[in-house]
């Protein structure tokens, strides 16, 4: 794969990851009580399919560094494999929610009655996320592939994630921000990382881009002075 392909490959799966998560996250605050099934499982869908589009970038992303710096492979692929990880863990929570919905016999609230999503969505994704993050601001910031604004706030958010990780011992209370599936831990992590990874997908899209451009400018002046 070369680097304009995947320059080009990574940002549009990043923008699809982060368009299907900014879908998903309103749906959790329609209903003050139990929602419907419909709506959970139109929920758990659209971020089944964040996740296959996370899948997409984070490999992707792997192979955008190989190319253009193969001494940073490794980075890349810390980054690739704790996205991945990150992502299997989610799907995983899905299933058991979607699961506990479909048995039901009544509208229930997976994000309460189902505990074993609590640290999983908890408190484990938000180490994975936070160990992804480090590794693509890290591979970003020495490889400089991408503008310094996203190693920067890769950084950031990793350390926000950090900050969520404790979570597990303050309650099951969706209602309570620091709860381990407290709207905090959960549903406000996954809307500040979608939107950053709307724009982490743009920016990564518009430099491939730029990269056609230049090489066009670059080749017409060469064919000038021939």
């Amino acid at each position: 794969m070369n680097e304009h392909f995947a320059r080009r490959l990574t940002g549009l799966a990043g923008i699809a990851t982060a368009a299907a998560f900014i879908v998903e996250v309103p749906l959790y605050f329609i209903y003050s009580g139990p929602p419907p099934d419909a709506n959970v499982l139109a929920r758990l869908l659209i971020g089944i399919l964040a996740l296959a589009f996370l899948v997409v970038f984070v490999t992707a992303f792997r192979e955008l560094v190989k190319a253009a710096h193969p001494a940073y492979e490794w980075v890349g692929t810390m980054a690739f494999a704790s996205g991945l990880v990150y992502a299997t863990i989610v799907l995983v929570s899905s299933g058991l929610e979607a699961g506990a919905v479909i048995a039901a016999d009544h509208p229930i609230d997976p994000t309460i009655t189902v505990s074993g999503t609590y640290i999983l969505y908890g408190s484990i994704s938000r180490l994975m996320l936070a160990l992804f993050l480090t590794a693509l601001g890290y591979a970003i910031a020495r490889t400089r592939l991408l503008p310094r604004w996203a190693g920067r706030s890769a950084f950031v958010l990793a350390g926000i994630n950090l900050f969520f990780v404790p979570s597990l011992f303050f309650g099951n209370d969706p209602a309570h921000f620091y709860a381990a599936n407290g709207w905090g831990t959960t549903a406000l992590m996954g809307a500040i990382f979608s939107y950053w990874m709307l724009g982490l997908g743009v920016s990564t899209y518009r430099s491939a881009t730029r990269g056609s451009v230049a090489s066009s400018r670059l080749g017409g002046r060469s064919r000038t002075r021939w």
